[in-house]
This record gives structure tokens, C-alpha cells and sequence, in this order.
């Protein structure tokens, strides 16, 4: 059990429930190319955690037999996992809506030359990590170098024709504050990352998704080594806004770890609380009706209602 665990359980966060399922986010693993301090997976390149392809296969299975709109592939770096593509095209061969959760530099990577190519040539829509647009504070929250590789990264996807005129192939860009605070609001700093990432480097995008920090794995295990973890709790507590709760990404997510067991979002997977609370595996869902389920909530889920509120998909509120 995660250290962090025990002090977010115990939790008066309100109780909700299942509405119906739209995205499917499958964790392929958590090996990675970085070991960025705000990352709530503990990724890094020496983790060895990564999805098979026989449940691969059994994610296949599901997608299809559910009929989900969207496939939301993160890790770890997804790409860095041998099943990437095989379920990439999968989705894309029946018509789903493909998320890449990209860090940008996994473009650089020995093998993955010719990635975004590929990326392109589907569609897939590409979601990627930039904490920032100032090359120091980049640099500090996930490893020197990083921010320019980066650049590349993003400078490679303009010249496929992602952001381009004709809006076909999706680039969104993701915000995480620096430490314990919560993001600024998102429309606000959309316009200053595009001002300056346009006028210093040429870079266009179409969308940026501001994501609070949650207080789980690595940036959890920080708070606590700072003393910091029950302010940034409190402070989270303090910005809960009810009105974001119909909105929560977990009422229309279904997450899958590297291992087809299933939980309520990608955080509660993280600190090893299973669907509603009982440990299924996929295979297990695959004629189950999960709308008016219960959701596994506990103190780590005010990260996502706090101030404008946080998903996948960016802030919930203006």
C-alpha cells in the first residue's frame, strides 16, 4: 500500500456515481523516459511494469464489445510499450477516438523516429506534457534538457500538420503548477502559452488543459518529505467546488491498469483502490452495466473539484 494512502481514505469527499461509459484510459505500464517530480505514477526508465499483449488483446475485446467513443492511452510513456501500436490501430480500425498522452521527448527516443509519422497517419489526437512555457521551470520539475527536446518534440508535430488550418490532427498542451498550489485559470494562461511559445519558437497548438497535482506517488511522497502534504490537503479542501462534481472524469472513465484489472480513474489506480471498491478484471465487465455504479472517492478526489475544477480533459469550470 502507497504511504500516502492511509492519510486519504478516511474522506467525507460527497459520494457519487457512475454515469455513462464514454473513454476508456489504459495504462500501458510505468516505464518512462523521464521521472518528473509532479508525476503520480512514480514512472521512470527503470520501472518494468508493461502491458502483455494477450491483455492487449482482452482491451480489444472490451472496446469493442462496450462501444466506447474515445481510447485513452497513457503510462509511463505509452509509446515506450509494445502493445502502442497494435491498440492504437485497433481503435482506429473501428472508428474510436485515439489519445496519445505524449511527454514530447519519447519523439527523441532510440526506435521511435519515426512516431509522430505514425501518430499522424492515423489521427490520433496528441495530448502532451509542457508544465510550463519557461525553459528553467521545465527543466526543474522533469530533468535538464527537457524543455528543449521538448521544443523539437512540438516543432515535429507542427511540420506533420498537427494545430494546423484545417484542424484535423489535435494538439492539446497540458499545464502542472510547479509545487503545492493550484493551477491559474486555464483560458488566461491558453492565451499567454500560445503568445509566447508562437512568438519564441514558432510552435502552435490547438487547446491548453490545465491539471491540478494530486497528492499520490511521488508528488504525494514529496509533500510529505517537505511537510507539506495536510496544507496542500487543506488547501485543497478549501477550493472544493460542488458544482464540479457532476463533472468529474471518473463519472464517464473507465481505467484499466497494464494488467486489464479496472478501477474508477487512472489516480484511484495508482493507489490500488479497484472499481467501486471490489477488485474486477476486464474480462470480467465485458456484459456488466456499470451507469449508477458507485465510484471509489477518498481525499485525493478534491484535487479534481477544487478552484475550476480538474480532469483529463482539463479544468471543468471557467
Amino acid at each position: 500500500m502507497h504511504a500516502t494512502l492511509p492519510r486519504l481514505i478516511e474522506s467525507d469527499f460527497p459520494a457519487i456515481r457512475r454515469a455513462g461509459l464514454e473513454v476508456l484510459q489504459i495504462n500501458l505500464g510505468y516505464r518512462c523516459n523521464q521521472a518528473c517530480l509532479h508525476c503520480h505514477v512514480n514512472a521512470s526508465p527503470y520501472r518494468k511494469e508493461a502491458m502483455s499483449r494477450a491483455t492487449a488483446e482482452q482491451v480489444v475485446e472490451f472496446m469493442q464489445a462496450r462501444g466506447v467513443g474515445t481510447v485513452d492511452l497513457t503510462g509511463g510513456a505509452p509509446e515506450l510499450n509494445a502493445q502502442f501500436r497494435y491498440l492504437v490501430d485497433a481503435a482506429v480500425g473501428a472508428g474510436v477516438h485515439v489519445i496519445d498522452r505524449c511527454n514530447l521527448t519519447v519523439l527523441q527516443e532510440p526506435g521511435q523516429e519515426e512516431l509522430g509519422e505514425y501518430l499522424a497517419a492515423r489521427g490520433v489526437h496528441v495530448i502532451a506534457s509542457l508544465p510550463c512555457y519557461m525553459e528553467e521551470n521545465v527543466d526543474a520539475q522533469r530533468g535538464d534538457g527537457v524543455f528543449q527536446r521538448s521544443i523539437e518534440g512540438l516543432r515535429r508535430l507542427n511540420k506533420l500538420g498537427y494545430a494546423g488550418e484545417y484542424g484535423e490532427l489535435l494538439l492539446d498542451l497540458v499545464y502542472n503548477p510547479q509545487g503545492p498550489q493550484l493551477p491559474p485559470p486555464q483560458q488566461q494562461l491558453q492565451v499567454d502559452y500560445k503568445k509566447h511559445l508562437r512568438e519564441h519558437f514558432g510552435i502552435r497548438f490547438n487547446s491548453l488543459l490545465t491539471l491540478a497535482n494530486l497528492p499520490i506517488q511521488r508528488f504525494g511522497s514529496t509533500l510529505i518529505s517537505r511537510g507539506q502534504f495536510d496544507v496542500y490537503m487543506s488547501l485543497l479542501k478549501g477550493a472544493h467546488q460542488p458544482a464540479n462534481v457532476p463533472g468529474v472524469m471518473c463519472r464517464s472513465l473507465l481505467s484499466i491498469d497494464y494488467q486489464g484489472y479496472v478501477y474508477d480513474c487512472d489516480f484511484n489506480q495508482m493507489l490500488g483502490v479497484p472499481l467501486g471498491g471490489q477488485r474486477r478484471h476486464i474480462t470480467d465487465l465485458l456484459a456488466t452495466p456499470l451507469e449508477g455504479a458507485s465510484i471509489a472517492v477518498a481525499d485525493h478526489c478534491y484535487g479534481c473539484t477544487a478552484g475550476q475544477g480538474s480532469s483529463c480533459g482539463g479544468a471543468l469550470s471557467g
